[in-house]
């Protein structure tokens, strides 16, 4: 029987998230920044997406969308802002963005990898801060600046990788996690919420656009694909949703928080995967229906 508050959960998020009125101050964070963003949901998404990499996993050629898209998120709270984000860094590059952080006053949550087996070494930074956004942005932008900017002084080139040549059969996809995606180029994205656990942080809900989620990537044709996400996770949901990856082939490359002095903690699983892609499909739904229950059981 399909867990019930997934369920809620999928018909909530399958309502369209219509784009709001950007605030002034928001838009000037765009401005500022020189990037790309939306607003929706009450969150201002800023993208940090790292198309200057090419990035081969297992051998494969992954496109950008497949899980290299950085990104820092503006939610208001009580006084002032929230920031939160998810910096996408080669292994050179992270200890100078991460003293860029810390210097201008803001703080780094976690630092940890998503996959495996991948070329070149790719590592996910996770920096937080509070206060006038237009504070926060000026805080900010030296360590994005340097994002993209650090050479390699490393020897040897990457190792290059190759394309999976073919077509995916999104809506079956869709039909299998219960829940409809996006396609982004080559690949195909799920992202669920979790609107069971009510997280705030000074007064700023901390939504599924803010980081709390759970999310799989498609990327291949049906009869070959890669799959890669993240599971947002109670501390009594990990190792049943480790018992349902691990029973249907697919391999954990992580276990790690994404925020720090969160009430309840929220723990976050990576997860790849290699084969016909409804059967990697298929795997990822027993994990993500072993979440929630606690909803649905109206504790």
């Amino acid at each position: 029987m399909r867990n019930l508050a997934f369920l809620i959960v999928t018909v909530v998020l399958a309502q369209p998230v219509l784009a709001q009125e950007m605030p002034a101050d928001y838009a000037a964070v765009l401005k500022t920044l020189g990037r790309q963003g939306d607003f929706k949901d009450g969150v201002l998404k800023v993208n940090i997406p790292r198309n200057d990499i090419s990035v081969s996993v297992d051998g494969v050629a992954t496109p950008t969308p497949f899980g290299f898209g950085g990104w820092i998120a503006f939610s208001k709270g009580d006084h002032g802002d929230v920031m939160m984000g998810d910096l996408v860094l080669t292994e050179e590059e992270v200890n100078p963005v991460m003293s860029a952080v810390l210097d201008n006053g803001l703080n780094v949550t976690a630092l940890h990898n998503h996959f495996f087996y991948e070329s070149p070494r790719i590592f996910y930074m996770h920096v937080h801060g509070h206060g006038p956004s237009a504070d926060i942005t000026k805080r900010i932008a030296p360590a994005l600046g340097l994002v993209g900017k650090t050479p390699s002084g490393r020897a040897g080139a990457a190792a290059a990788g190759k394309p999976i040549e073919g077509k995916l059969d999104t809506a079956q996809l869709a039909k299998i996690i219960g829940h409809a995606g996006e396609q982004s180029g080559a690949v195909y994205k799920i992202t669920i919420g979790r609107p069971d656990i009510p997280l705030k942080e000074m007064g700023a809900t901390i939504n599924a656009r803010m980081g709390l989620n759970t999310w799989v990537a498609f990327y291949g044709a049906d009869a070959d694909a890669v799959v890669a996400g993240d599971v947002a996770m109670r501390a009594e949901e990990v190792t049943p949703v480790l018992k349902a990856l691990r029973a249907n082939g697919i391999e954990i490359v992580a276990i790690h928080h994404h925020m720090t002095a969160t009430e309840p903690t929220v723990y976050f699983l990576h997860y790849w995967g290699r084969g016909p892609a409804q059967k990697l499909a298929a795997g990822v739904r027993a994990a993500v229906d072993q979440t929630g229950k606690a909803a649905s059981k109206g504790q």
